[in-house]
Parts: C-alpha cells; sequence; structure tokens
C-alpha cells in the first residue's frame, strides 16, 4: 500500500498547512509556485494562492512522456451488441484539445459558464476536460433531471453555451435527451447548443455537431493557466425545491485533494482499472470516474446504462471482461444485487478485484458482509468514505494499508484533516456520544469557496451554527477506539418522547432483521410524544403481514430500545430514489403528510411513489 504506517495522522496533524505543502508540490504539477500555502478570513479560505498551474495539463499532458498508449478510459455502453471503446492518454489529449478549440472558436473565454448535460459518455469527460484547458467553468447536470432543473442552473450559473446529446439507453430504452435540452435553454443566456449524435438521430438547424465540430477544429491548444483559487467548476447540489445551490471548487486546492485521496484511499496503482459507479452529474462522478483516476495517470472505468440490464449479472460481467480492481458503489445498489440472490455472482470470475468501497450513505452490516463476501472473496478491503458535494473529495475514511475495517464505521479523518462531534453549541462531546459532524481549521484544501453568487446561502447553510467551524449537517458519533462511525443527516433526526434518535440508527437496526432487505424511516408528528417514527420496509424475504410488522417492532426494541419502536411499518416494493442511490425520505414525508411530493423529476423510479401513496392510504 502506498500507505501503511498510521503515524501518518499524528505526522500530519503536527503540521497540516505543511503536509498539504509537501503533497501538492509532490502530486501535481505547477507553472508557479505560489506565495502563501494557506489564508483564512472564515467563512472564506484560500489554498496554495498565487500558485499558478493548469488542471488539463495535470491530467493528460503531463502522462504523454510515459503513458501516450496507455488507456486512459473504457467506456462501457449499455448495449450488450456495442463494443467497449478504449481512449488512450494520447487520444484524449487531441480529443480535449480539439474541444477545448471549438469552445475557444464559439467565444468562449475564460471564467465563462459552460453548462453539460450529457449521460454517462466518453464526450462528457472531454467536454469538461476541455473546459479546465481554457479556465472556463464547468457546470454539469444530471442527464436524468427534467429540463426545469437544468433550466434552473443554466439560469443561475449565466451559462452561454450547452453540450448535450441527441440521447442514450437506458434499460434498452432510447432515451430522448434534446428535448429537454431545447426546452430548458429557451429564453436563457445559452448562445449555442452541442450535440453529441449518440443515438444519430436528426436533429433541428441551429445546433452544433459535436463529432464535426471536433474533427475541424485544431489538435492542439495551450493550455491556459489559471491561479489555483479561480473556479474550476460549479456543482448543484440535487436540492430539488427551491433555488438549487452551486457549489463552487477551485482548481489547485481541488486537484491536490482529488489526486491525493485516489490515490490513498484506492491504493491506485499503475495496472489498475478503477470503476467508480457514479453519474458525473455527482460530485462523485467528477472527482473518481474521472479527474481523480486521470490526474493519478490511471485507467478508469464508465458504464452508460443500468446496474442490471439486461440481468442482475451485468456489472460482474463488466469486472470480469475489463479485470476491473478498484469498485466503487453505493451501499443501495449492494442491497438491490444482495435481492436479486448470489447465482448471478457465481456465473463470473472477480478475482481482479483488490479494493471494494462505498459511498453516498452509511452502509448497514447485512450489506457490508455481503460485499466483503460475495463480491470481494473475503478478501478486499472495504473502504466505506464520507464526503459531500461541498467536500470536493472524500475526507473521512480508512486507509486500505493501515484499515482498522469495522462493518458501519467510516474511520477516520484523511490526513491534513480534522473533524469534531460537538453539541448543538460547538461544544465538542465525549466519546461514545451522538453529535454534529463538524471540520475545524485549516479547512481541506478540496472544500467547497462559496456558493455560486449567494453569498448570504453559503453562511447560513455552512457556518450560521458553529462560527468557526465548517457544519457537515450530519451526525456522528467518535468511538472509543478513536474512529468515527456517520449515523446520517442531522435534519434526519428526531425527538422521540424527548429521545434524540437519528432516522439512521434505527434504519440500521431494522435493516439487521433477517427478513427485511432495506428501508427508510421519517418521523411525524404526534401529540404526546412529539414525534414518531414510521418505517418503510422493503422484504427480502416473507409477505407483508400483521406478524411481520410485530416481529419488525421487538427486533427494534431489542436492538435500541421501545422508544425507537415504530408506530407503523408500512410493506412497499420499493423506496423512492435518485439515481445515485440516495432514498428521497422527502418524499415519503411528503406522502404521510397528504402532500404533493415535490421533485420527482430526479428520481430513478417515480412510479414507486403512487404504489406507496396507495400503501399508505388503504392502511389508514
Amino acid at each position: 500500500a502506498w500507505v501503511s504506517d498510521e503515524k501518518i495522522y499524528k505526522k500530519s496533524a503536527k503540521d497540516p498547512v505543511k503536509f498539504w505543502e509537501e503533497h501538492a508540490k509532490k502530486g501535481i504539477e505547477w507553472e508557479k509556485e505560489w506565495s502563501k500555502a494557506y489564508e483564512e478570513k472564515i467563512p472564506y479560505f484560500k489554498w496554495f494562492r498565487g500558485g499558478k498551474l493548469n488542471f488539463s495539463y495535470n491530467c493528460l499532458d503531463r502522462h504523454l512522456k510515459d503513458k501516450a498508449n496507455k488507456t486512459a478510459l473504457i467506456w462501457v455502453p449499455e448495449a450488450v451488441d456495442e463494443l467497449p471503446v478504449k481512449i488512450t492518454y494520447k487520444e484524449l489529449h487531441e480529443k480535449v484539445c480539439r474541444f477545448a478549440n471549438v469552445l475557444k472558436n464559439l467565444g468562449i473565454k475564460k471564467g465563462d459558464v459552460v453548462s453539460i448535460y450529457l449521460p454517462l459518455i466518453p464526450e462528457a469527460a472531454i467536454a469538461m476536460l476541455a473546459c479546465t484547458r481554457i479556465g472556463a467553468i464547468h457546470s454539469v447536470v444530471f442527464s436524468a433531471f427534467s429540463a426545469d432543473a437544468l433550466k434552473a442552473r443554466i439560469e443561475d450559473g449565466k451559462a452561454r453555451i450547452l453540450v448535450t446529446s441527441d440521447g442514450y439507453y437506458r434499460r434498452g430504452e432510447k432515451e430522448d435527451l434534446l428535448k429537454k435540452a431545447k426546452s430548458a435553454a429557451k429564453n436563457t443566456s445559452i448562445e449555442k447548443i452541442i450535440v453529441v449524435p449518440r443515438l444519430g438521430k436528426k436533429w433541428l438547424f441551429g445546433m452544433k455537431n459535436f463529432n464535426k465540430e471536433l474533427e475541424k477544429a485544431s489538435p492542439e491548444c495551450k493550455p491556459e493557466m489559471v491561479n489555483s483559487e479561480d473556479t474550476m467548476f460549479i456543482l448543484y447540489t440535487s436540492g430539488t425545491t427551491g433555488k438549487p445551490k452551486g457549489i463552487v471548487h477551485d482548481t489547485g486546492g481541488y486537484a491536490v485533494q482529488a489526486y491525493w485521496t485516489a490515490k490513498w484511499n484506492f491504493n491506485l496503482k499503475d495496472d489498475d482499472v478503477m470503476w467508480c459507479t457514479a453519474d458525473i452529474g455527482w460530485i462523485t462522478g467528477h472527482t473518481y470516474a474521472i479527474y481523480g483516476p486521470l490526474l493519478n495517470g490511471s485507467t478508469s472505468l464508465i458504464y452508460e446504462g443500468s446496474p442490471d440490464f439486461p440481468d442482475p449479472g451485468r456489472w460482474w460481467q463488466i469486472i470480469q471482461k475489463q479485470k476491473v480492481s478498484i469498485f466503487y458503489t453505493a451501499p443501495t445498489a449492494i442491497r438491490m444485487f444482495m435481492k436479486s440472490g448470489d447465482k448471478w455472482i457465481k456465473k463470473y470470475n472477480l478475482d481482479s478485484l483488490k479494493i471494494l468501497a462505498t459511498v453516498g450513505e452509511p452502509i448497514d452490516v447485512d450489506a457490508w458482509m455481503w460485499y466483503f463476501n460475495k463480491i470481494g472473496g473475503g478478501r478486499c478491503p472495504i473502504i466505506d468514505t464520507w464526503w459531500q458535494t461541498e467536500t470536493g473529495g472524500t475526507l473521512i475514511n480508512v486507509l486500505p494499508g493501515v484499515g482498522p475495517f469495522v462493518p458501519t464505521v467510516a474511520g477516520r479523518s484523511f490526513p491534513g484533516t480534522k473533524h469534531v462531534i460537538v453539541d448543538e453549541k460547538g461544544k465538542e462531546k465525549r466519546k461514545g456520544k451522538l453529535g454534529f459532524l463538524a471540520q475545524v481549521s485549516p479547512f481541506a484544501p478540496g472544500m467547497l469557496h462559496g456558493v455560486y453568487n449567494n453569498h448570504k446561502k453559503y453562511v447560513d447553510t455552512y457556518w450560521s451554527k458553529f462560527k468557526t467551524k465548517y457544519d457537515t449537517s450530519d451526525g456522528a458519533i467518535l468511538r472509543s477506539d478513536g474512529l468515527i462511525r456517520i449515523t446520517g443527516r442531522t435534519d434526519d433526526v428526531m425527538k422521540v418522547a424527548g429521545h434524540r434518535l437519528a432516522t439512521a440508527e434505527l434504519e440500521n437496526a431494522i435493516n439487521e432483521a433477517p427478513m427485511v432487505n432495506e428501508c427508510a424511516v421519517v418521523p411525524i408528528e404526534h401529540k404526546i410524544k412529539g414525534q414518531v417514527p414510521i418505517a418503510f420496509v422493503v422484504l427480502g424475504k416473507g409477505k407483508p403481514s400483521e406478524d411481520l410488522e410485530k416481529q419488525i417492532k421487538k427486533h427494534v426494541d431489542e436492538k435500541i430500545g421501545p422508544t425507537a419502536r415504530p408506530a407503523r411499518v408500512y410493506f412497499v416494493e420499493d423506496l423512492p430514489k435518485t439515481r445515485s442511490g440516495k432514498i428521497m425520505r422527502r418524499i415519503l414525508k411528503n406522502v404521510l403528510h397528504d402532500e404533493e411530493p415535490k421533485g420527482l423529476m430526479t428520481l430513478v423510479n417515480p412510479d414507486s411513489v403512487d404504489k406507496i401513496k396507495g400503501k399508505v392510504s388503504e392502511n389508514k
């Protein structure tokens, strides 16, 4: 392993700024060194001030001398009869230069915003890297989002160009993307739409064909040097109601954290193939499907389609065929595969795997053990990573060469960063006590540098509660062994008869019941107790019955205590989820309160909501 001595934690804690400075020099190539490594004036801070670099140069050009013919990207299309595409560093470099020139010819210059509304296809990486080559700011919008969601993000960022495709394949069906893109771009700041012909459909006059523009453009484009603290991209957090928050990430600090977290967390070596299953519409896709592996000169795999198409063996088939060694996915996906049974795994050889990792939400014991034994064959460490859109890269997890690997426990703050667990007033809690997770100064280099054009939102969301500490809005416990266990969003904490209860705690307990595949818990108001928990349960085995409901309640009594006992258990076929695997508890709350659920366009399974409504009204 790159790191196998836990002294790294003590050493980096002595002088975090010096630690990051040394690693910034080792991991990234700078055109000009910084004059000041870290400067802080809360709520803002800057890393490597005065330093100059180009991000795409660090992902591509610097690897050309010894890795020109190495595969940078493997793209697996959804259609089984369509062959995977491998792109070398040299080929990717040329395509990125050409597309950077396309953007320049359209008048895009440093600091302009380009909206990217693409599925998981190589052109998404090309477009993102081309923006960073000329100092333009990319704003990637998840392709499953609606036209309205895209429009809101275009308007907020005042994007001048929209890069989209005519569509993509999902579960064997052709999804029309262009219709949504055109409707979103109407009456906005968008001057030109560039379209990738993924489905080869005819489209209307006045739009640019990505491939044709690429052919016409020059294959040489000098990288534009930017300041370390210049904005590299905006990514909107999946706020589905109200105005979305544009999280601002800079260039130098983000590059340093993306490089080192990718290298150390996944023990990235030269011959590795890394597959992070996240879409580029999410921060995980930005940092670990595209940028982290490329900064390290590694090979990254991206897959266009559904995880279980044409059957639940698809992912395992890809791992076998492409010899994937690092696999990074969400607990939701793991639970989905648990449900479909082991026969699909037995068909394939997964011996190429070395490291397994999870992201997106706390993982329960059953899913962890299944992942460890069935997918990793009991030999691959599981890295359970905690981080956020706002943090740019992972921040709490164990390192594969150090451990320990404890189911449901994320681990320690990444070397050079520090998190504390505090009470409402920001005072540190004793070990073993649930509190709020906060980050303390010096703040990690990959952290957000504001909310786009919205200082007030930035201060209110992250700094109003603890003033000098960054508020993560997550709950956590510092265990006696010094490891941090994340319990879930603190906005998912309920008070039942005066007892603080994190929904994640209760969900973990219910998930441990043998008949349960997965569940979600939301609180509703109660005249006497203030709030009571309601559980929505997807069964792994057995049929819904009153008896089963009693068993689950009894199980909770034993695991946590009667205060946590759900007032009701609804047995449902599926839980509403975003494509990144997050369960949308807010929608379940809407259903319980007879409110019209908002934000269904971000769901991968919007039809689950009506079925849940039916169950709730049946049992009222």
